[in-house]
């Protein structure tokens, strides 16, 4: 997953790092695979949120409808806090990600309200999601793949 592990690491910028209460790697995330694992779980169709819009209707549910769209779309990407996106993917969601990472709910969230929008942003340079998802696991990392490749060139 290294070319993943780059796109996810771009994504971040030094954001993760100004997150991070102790010293070293992504806030305690030393390695970003199970964070792209984890991030495919949402946004993946075979995923367990439905994919892109599975994920779009729980913010449309949580009233963040706006704020996923202006991921979604064209143009600035409005800001999102780590207790909206608890409520809009569920404490269960959240928990599970953390479990899965080695780390708590406090540390996860404000990672992912600050990699999910550009991620999505990214992830839809149409400003629209796409007729059929963003694919399945694999088709996202093949996503993410080409876009790294479209940055360095």
């Amino acid at each position: 997953m290294g070319l993943l592990d780059s796109v996810l690491g771009q994504v971040l910028g030094g954001a993760a790092q100004q997150q991070q209460p102790q010293g070293g790697g992504l806030g305690g995330l030393g390695d970003l695979g199970g964070l792209a694992g984890a991030l495919g779980g949402l946004l993946a169709n075979n995923g367990g949120q439905g994919g892109l819009g599975g994920l779009v209707s729980k913010f449309e549910q949580a009233g963040l409808g706006n704020v996923i769209g202006s991921w979604i779309g064209k143009g600035e990407n409005q800001p999102v806090s780590g207790d909206q996106l608890q409520n809009a993917l569920g404490s269960d969601t959240i928990a599970s990600i953390a479990a899965k990472l080695g780390v708590n709910a406090q540390t996860l969230l404000p990672m992912l309200a600050t990699m999910l929008p550009a991620l999505i942003d990214q992830l839809t340079p149409h400003g629209k999601v796409p007729d059929q998802g963003l694919g399945n696991h694999e088709d996202l990392l093949g996503s993410l793949s080409g876009l790294l490749q479209g940055k360095q060139s």
